[in-house]
């Protein structure tokens, strides 16, 4: 029998049908339990998962019609609809035996057994009971899974990068969680990515999540899955984002837009690496690197309330921040070049090249959307151009950066940056002075120069 320790349930009345079942699979490598009534077993289920259940048909309450065992048939498969039930019976009652399988047990054998008979109808049920449980991980991971054999191309050759490179290089092969900090569009993913791809649990699954896209009507559901008739749609038990990571890496994209009604939930899964589906009382373990990413300072919203401090420092016990592209020019034309031969393959025109004009312009652009906007420019680019030479007018870039921006047209984050440049330029540098302009305390301002990577 396989020697990963499966755990088996054994419930029967009888004290030595116990003790031999328990003798008989310990020295088949199995972890074993053993329950002496239905509401025993009812119990157990609530609180631990088990691999197979040995049942007995008859108990105390009635001795020879099997009632008792065939009740609970459905009450188990209830709490847990994967679960085999191999029924008992030593009356030698065929009738018995094809209503429970009718009720939804596997299998039976008949006491007493045949100790051969019996370890080999367990071998059955757990390779059968192992392929369901990755049959629904495999259908889980076909939606939600990323591997690590899927690693992006980090491009860094900026000295700007070059401690992000070595924190990837130090950090990356260790358990340690990670928070990703930096403007949007910077590469907190990639960067992800490449943690994960590093760690010893690289061959393991990577789990991404946009923690920011989920309601909390869904959040517990997402996270930590449910069982089937948790609530009304749902229909089927679902495993969740940690159980789907189990033994890998869970990235929480936008992890600063978790409600403070869902903080404490992830908080606690991530002290005690347990959860509990939705709908279920059972306790599960699982083993899971966590990975987070956020635009925001979650240092301030910590301050402000709006983020829980035991949360933010089990979550930042080392934290990577990205630089904008603005900050990292020497990268740009490798960047775009690596972009156009992606897109030149997508879209079939591999000939493509950018013209010295247009690699100018991307020097010259200031890039608030950074790398995702420099993406789609070169992406746009290659569908426009009508020669095998990409110029100036087919990236579609402002010719005055700041000045030809409409305000309707930017995001929060740009006009803020606009606003505090602007602020520090009448001033001529002057702190103070900018930030009564602004209307905002000398201390926030220096907080929004860091974010924006700005400098007084």
């Amino acid at each position: 029998m396989n020697r990963t320790a499966p755990n088996i349930l054994v419930a029967d009345d009888q004290p030595d049908v116990l003790a031999a079942a328990r003798l008989l699979l310990k020295s088949e490598g199995c972890d074993v339990t053993t329950a002496a009534s239905p509401a025993e077993v009812l119990d157990l289920l609530e609180s631990d998962e088990y691999d197979v259940l040995l049942l007995d048909l008859n108990y105390s309450r009635d001795t020879t019609s099997g009632r008792e065992g065939l009740e609970l048939v459905p009450k188990v498969l209830a709490l847990d609809s994967t679960l085999p039930i191999i029924v008992m019976t030593a009356w030698g009652s065929i009738e018995s035996a094809v209503e429970a399988i009718r009720r939804g047990a596997r299998d039976y054998i008949e006491k007493p057994w045949d100790n051969d008979r019996l370890v080999a109808t367990v071998r059955t049920q757990l390779d059968l009971v192992r392929a369901v449980r990755k049959a629904q991980i495999l259908e889980a991971e076909n939606e939600m899974l990323r591997t690590g054999d899927d690693v992006p191309e980090l491009i860094a050759e900026s000295k700007a990068m070059a401690p992000v490179l070595r924190m990837i290089e130090k950090v990356g092969p260790s358990d340690a969680n990670v928070l990703i900090t930096g403007e949007p569009g910077t590469g907190k993913e990639v960067v992800a990515r490449w943690l994960h791809h590093r760690s010893k649990r690289g061959q393991r699954p990577l789990v991404t999540v946009n923690t920011g896209g989920l309601s909390e009507g869904v959040f517990e559901s997402e996270m930590f899955g449910h069982v089937k008739g948790a609530f009304t749609d749902a229909k089927a038990d679902r495993i969740g984002y940690f159980e789907l990571a189990d033994r890998g890496t869970l990235f929480l994209d936008e992890i600063g837009n978790v409600p403070m009604a869902q903080q404490a939930k992830l908080l606690r899964v991530l002290e005690t690496g347990e959860l509990q589906r939705v709908g279920s009382s059972k306790t599960r373990r699982v083993d899971v690197r966590i990975l987070s990413a956020t635009n925001a300072m979650l240092d301030q919203a910590v301050a402000d309330g709006r983020f829980r401090e035991d949360l933010f420092y089990r979550l930042n016990a080392v934290e990577i921040r990205l630089p904008p592209l603005r900050e990292r020019r020497e990268d740009i034309p490798l960047l775009a070049a690596h972009f156009l031969t992606a897109a030149g393959m997508k879209y079939g025109r591999p000939e493509l090249r950018l013209s010295a004009g247009a690699v100018e312009a991307l020097l010259r652009h200031p890039w608030p959307g950074n790398v995702r906007e420099l993406r789609h420019a070169v992406e746009r680019a290659v569908l426009l151009a009508d020669s095998e030479e990409v110029g100036v007018e087919h990236l579609g870039l402002r010719s005055s950066p700041e000045g030809s921006l409409r305000l309707e047209n930017m995001q929060l984050d740009d006009a803020e940056r606009i606003l505090i440049r602007k602020a520090l330029s009448r001033n001529r540098g002057n702190v103070s002075r900018a930030a009564e302009d602004l209307g905002i305390s000398r201390s926030a301002l220096y907080r929004r120069l860091k974010r924006h990577g700005l400098q007084a």
